[in-house]
């Protein structure tokens, strides 16, 4: 932050709620979190590289593409930065520790204490002063001296403008209230509350010369013009404006920000101790063509030189050659593809069984998980995930609605989402963070998949479902390039949020620290598989609890099969019809807070295109569920 205040946060959380871009309520003001311009990272080992090739090579196509990466730049993906002394410390005495800055943001103030006036015809009205930043005691900036000399606490006032383009300005409220007016009024603003209902009619700024807006005439569209392309969390506006509409805005609703993050999990390369080696000190290596190259890095860095002893250049250069074309491979898919050819493949063992591994998994025999029932025909195998590792990379953000959510493996989503509101002003990093955990991955039988959406109940509701979709799909941008999500991908989520209530009982993380990453690929081949993992910072995600949960496996996914078939919100959860609503209630239909919702930090989808019908038999569908008992 700027000034001599700080807070702290993690480093997850800049990737994802208080990225760039986002507001931050602070004791006694908002704040923008500032763009990657405002981020100090000149301190030395204040941030670290991330290497994950295929993150990057995704990004650069995709934002090169939109013009928002320029020609002949690198991508590079980076951690925010990290004090680790906590305070100045003495490596650096009176110098700024590493951070990134935030700006007041609104500067509109309002009286955290109301006055009582009667109004006539109105009753009792609540009235408090409506102030700017600069007109704040400049002790402190967290009162107001009105004119009687009274000290008046303040707090930042809830409503400011944005477009849909992410960007965001105050509301000029003296202006707002006065439409129309060639000069500024001058006069002391109020904002005005009646009645305790929350109507939008009932509160309202107010202008001491009789001007007044209402909350619910400040949310008509256009109310405030053009977007003027403002960006407060960087140094400039907009270069060429913005086209958009002004739109009111809550500055703490939750459409206030929606990060776009692309998470990847790591694949292995190695393939012997040196290959292991290598690609634990790639970012080191990286730039290494010849043996000479080689010999240079190693001279200047120590750690990597002890990591390399015994190793002559000419082995190191090959290994680096061996890497890099491994890496080629596994770029040419789609994240998802590459991630689920390589844990469907059968093997035994995936990866490697050491602490710096960023994959080892084992494929189980059907005995090992308890998976020898009827019902769970299914899932054709499981793999015992160790060991993962997870990188998480924000590449922008959008305001008032969410980008499109993946679907068939990433890619045309981050195209359409790849829309949103720019990091920084010249970009050439992003940033990421890096989590380690373990999770179980099942894989599905596509031919029991294929005979199932055959049933003639099956198709109908299918048809029902893509009534729902069609009608939501109609009122967005990019409707030609969005997709319907196949019978299988709404199965496999509803069935992954049942298991994931049901391991959260026996694992010991709690339910918000469990998530999914969903696999229903149809190209060339059909792959429908489900990763439920954990991944935090460190090793508390690789503590073994969710491999705990193995032995009992089948046991644990009847259990969670069960718990669909009859809802606490039954009959209307089983009844729901999504042609009934043109909202993103359109897009799932038997699924509620009682049965199949979870936390958002768990659903890769935001909790859309879930239908417990088709996992489990409902008292309203009895015929349609995939997993039949």
């Amino acid at each position: 932050m700027s000034g001599s205040k700080r807070v702290t946060l993690r480093a997850s959380q800049i990737v994802t709620a208080f990225g760039p871009g986002s507001m931050v309520d602070l004791p006694t003001r908002s704040v923008v979190i500032g763009g990657l311009d405002l981020w100090h990272m000149r301190e030395r080992d204040s941030w670290r590289p991330i290497h994950e090739p295929r993150a990057v090579q995704v990004l650069e196509a995709l934002l090169r593409a939109t013009g928002r990466l320029g020609d002949g730049i690198a991508l590079s993906l980076r951690t925010p930065p990290v004090d680790d002394e906590g305070q100045q410390g003495p490596g650096r005495p009176g110098r700024q520790p590493p951070g990134i800055e935030a700006r007041i943001f609104p500067t509109w103030f309002v009286a955290r204490d109301a006055e009582p006036v009667a109004v006539p015809d109105a009753g009792q009205i609540r009235r408090r002063r409506l102030v700017r930043w600069r007109d704040l005691d400049p002790r402190g900036r967290t009162d107001f001296i009105d004119d009687d000399g009274r000290r008046l606490g303040v707090t930042p006032i809830r409503f400011v403008a944005g477009c849909k383009k992410g960007h965001l300005q105050d509301i000029d409220w003296g202006y707002a209230v006065h439409p129309g007016a060639t000069g500024r009024c001058g006069q002391p603003l109020w904002l005005e509350e009646r009645g305790t209902s929350g109507d939008p009619r009932s509160t309202r700024i107010v202008c001491a010369c009789g001007a007044a807006l209402s909350l619910h005439d400040a949310q008509a569209t256009g109310r405030f013009g053009d977007c003027r392309g403002r960006r407060p969390w960087l140094p400039t506006p907009e270069p060429g404006g913005c086209s958009e509409k002004l739109r009111f805005l809550t500055r703490t609703a939750t459409n206030g920000y929606f990060p776009q993050v692309l998470t990847v999990i790591s694949l292995p390369a190695a393939e012997d101790e040196l290959t292991r080696l290598i690609e634990q000190h790639m970012d080191a290596l990286s730039w290494v063509e010849c043996e000479r190259d080689s010999a240079a890095a190693r001279k200047s860095n120590p750690a990597l030189r002890a990591a390399l002893e015994g190793w002559s250049d000419a082995d190191v250069l090959a290994r680096i050659g061996q890497l890099r074309h491994a890496q080629y491979q596994a770029i040419e898919k789609a994240p998802k593809v590459a991630e689920f050819d390589l844990l469907a493949s059968g093997l035994d063992e995936i990866g490697s069984d050491t602490a710096d591994a960023k994959l080892h998994a084992r494929t189980l025999a059907r005995a090992d998980w308890d998976g020898d029932r009827p019902r769970l025909a299914p899932i054709a195998s499981v793999v015992a995930v160790h060991r993962l590792r997870e990188v998480s990379c924000l590449y922008g953000f959008t305001r008032f609605e969410a980008a499109p959510t993946a679907i068939d493996g990433d890619l045309e989503e981050l195209t359409i989402a790849v829309e949103g509101a720019a990091l920084a002003t010249d970009l050439e990093w992003l940033p990421a963070v890096e989590q380690l955990g373990e999770g179980v991955f099942l894989r599905f039988d596509p031919a029991v998949l294929a005979a199932w959406v055959a049933r003639p109940a099956v198709a109908v509701r299918g048809e029902a479902l893509h009534r729902g979709w069609c009608r939501w799909r109609d009122g967005q941008p990019y409707a030609d390039r969005l997709r319907f999500p196949r019978l299988g991908y709404y199965a496999i989520h509803g069935f992954s949020h049942a298991l994931m209530n049901e391991i959260a009982l026996e694992c010991g993380y709690p339910a918000t620290a469990i998530k999914e990453r969903l696999y229903a690929i149809v190209d060339d081949e059909p792959r429908f598989g489900l990763l439920i993992y954990t991944a935090s910072t460190g090793a508390q995600g690789t503590l073994g609890g969710l491999l705990a949960v193995l032995p009992g496996l089948g046991a644990i996914a009847e259990r969670a099969l069960d718990a669909l078939a009859l809802c606490s919100g039954d009959p209307i959860c089983a009844e729901h019809d999504p042609d009934d609503h043109a909202d993103e209630r359109s897009l799932s239909g038997a699924a509620c807070h009682s049965c199949l919702l979870v936390a958002e930090t768990s659903c890769e989808a935001r909790n859309l295109y879930l239908d417990r019908a088709l996992v489990s038999a409902t008292i309203s569908t009895p015929g349609t569920a995939l997993f039949a008992g």
